[in-house]
């Protein structure tokens, strides 16, 4: 087995080695002056199993060309397998048409993906699970609930605890990570104007005197965790959390989170944290390394995936 990290992320690669303890083989990834890709694998990569860790996140482009890339060169080196491992799979808020004359992004990349060699995906909460079906290869999606639910229970009470979907759209998300932690499901109910743009209209669920923890994939602009949370405490919620599986966190994301009524936000570090969430006081990141290298470890070997959430 050998790991190759791109650049979207490597203080994650380098923890999934350290889980795994295999050493991330050498490779280079950088850009020629007009800033093209250029990919360099430096070991015999032959026959081997290869694991391409590279989250597809901001900028997206230049680190989706990079997987296409260092892909194409791990298959012309003639290895065996190449799985692309992408905690966040960018593109994936695109998994329909909104209006006529749209793209399917998320359909496109996927082709992209699979056309360039890859022979199996592992992801992290896709933003809507038939994205799976946009593969026409062998796709694990992993879900960090059990991560997110672990943390709930050693740090919030247990018997006022209330799990919050922040739209209808993330029930089912939301009603898993409930019945984990065995707590009572609250919706908020929204509607959006405009993409970036939401208006709390009201909360469907009894949040009185409770400690509300809003769940979701992806924070972007983070404008709907932030009106659901002024919401719920409107409606008496004691105090308000977020556990969020990608930070997003783009624009003036993280100044937003600070300065409102979010006692915390948690996210994971699918997504590699800017300085300015390291040293935000209300946004904390937990690590995914054990799950992501568990579940390659377990892909290496042709063991279950879906018995890590059994």
């Amino acid at each position: 087995m050998k790991l190759v990290a791109g650049n979207s992320n490597r203080p994650l690669a380098e923890a999934i080695s350290s889980y795994l303890n295999v050493p991330l083989a050498k490779a280079q990834v950088r850009r020629f002056a007009d800033m093209e890709v250029f990919v360099e694998i430096q070991e015999n990569v032959r026959g081997e199993d290869v694991f391409v860790i590279q989250s597809t996140s901001f900028p997206t482009n230049d680190h989706l060309m990079e997987l296409l890339i260092i892909t194409d060169a791990l298959r012309r080196a003639s290895a065996r397998r190449i799985t692309a491992v992408i905690p966040y799979f960018g593109y994936a808020r695109q998994d329909r048409k909104p209006g006529p004359r749209t793209p399917i992004s998320a359909k496109l990349v996927s082709n992209l993906i699979s056309h360039a060699g890859v022979d199996r995906v592992l992801t992290l909460d896709l933003h809507a699970g038939q994205i799976q079906g946009f593969f026409d290869i062998p796709t694990d999606n992993l879900f960090s609930a059990p991560i997110l639910a672990r943390d709930i229970k050693e740090r919030l009470d247990g018997g006022n605890r209330m799990v919050v979907s922040p739209d209808v759209g993330g029930v089912v998300r939301a009603r898993a990570l409930a019945k984990r932690i065995d707590a009572q499901l609250a919706i908020v109910d929204k509607r959006r104007e405009r993409p970036g743009e939401s208006e709390v209209m009201n909360i469907i669920g009894d949040v009185e005197g409770r400690s509300c923890i809003l769940v979701d994939d992806i924070v972007d602009s983070g404008g709907t965790l932030v009106n659901a949370a002024e919401a719920l405490l409107a409606n008496g919620a004691r105090e308000v959390y977020a556990y969020i599986t990608h930070g997003v966190l783009s624009g003036g994301a993280v100044a937003r989170i600070a300065n409102s009524k979010l006692k915390e936000l948690v996210i994971t570090d699918s997504i590699m944290p800017t300085e300015a969430v390291k040293v935000a006081h209300n946004i904390r990141v937990i690590g995914i390394a054990q799950l992501m290298g568990e579940a390659i470890g377990r892909t290496a070997t042709e063991s279950s995936v879906s018995s890590l959430f059994d």
